[in-house]
């Protein structure tokens, strides 16, 4: 499998305006749909009261980067479930400055969210994110759990 981290982008900015809004592109896509990395420009309109991006918007980048990974593990399965985040939590470390990168990890392999699907139980799995300046160094990270919850 390969990723079109383009058709990704466009897919999230489609179905989720504040991707747009915010400026939110998308630099890269593990081809296995294990990773996705997220931007975010440095805009004077985004920034908190120390002049970088604030932590609201530091959290709405890091969720679509869970979000992105999750299409992108399981986007094949949207005619049979519905992906939903159910719980995160975020850990400021450093002040962020400039424009900021979101990686999201799938937690676990998808075939055994996709076994746990396949036999009637609605799964629940983590995605950790990792908020970095383009520098490398890490401001935040964060923990989204996931669910696929069955169409009815």
């Amino acid at each position: 499998m390969t990723i079109d981290v383009a058709a990704l982008g466009a897919g999230m900015t489609r179905s989720v305006p504040l991707v747009g809004t915010l400026g939110i592109t998308f630099v890269s896509a593990a081809p296995d749909g294990t990773e996705v990395v997220a931007e975010l420009p440095d805009r004077a309109d985004l920034h908190n009261h120390v002049g970088g991006p604030h932590a609201g918007v530091m959290f709405s980048l890091a969720e679509t980067a869970s979000g992105a990974v999750v299409l992108a593990a399981f986007g094949d399965q949207l005619d049979r479930a519905l992906p939903l985040a159910v719980d995160a939590r975020i850990a400021y470390r450093k002040l962020a400055m400039g424009t900021v990168r979101a990686t999201a990890r799938l937690g676990r392999p998808a075939a055994d969210v996709l076994a746990e699907l396949d036999a009637g139980v609605r799964p629940e799995f983590g995605v950790a994110v990792e908020i970095a300046t383009v520098d490398g160094t890490v401001t935040a990270e964060m923990t989204v759990v996931w669910t696929l919850r069955p169409h009815r």
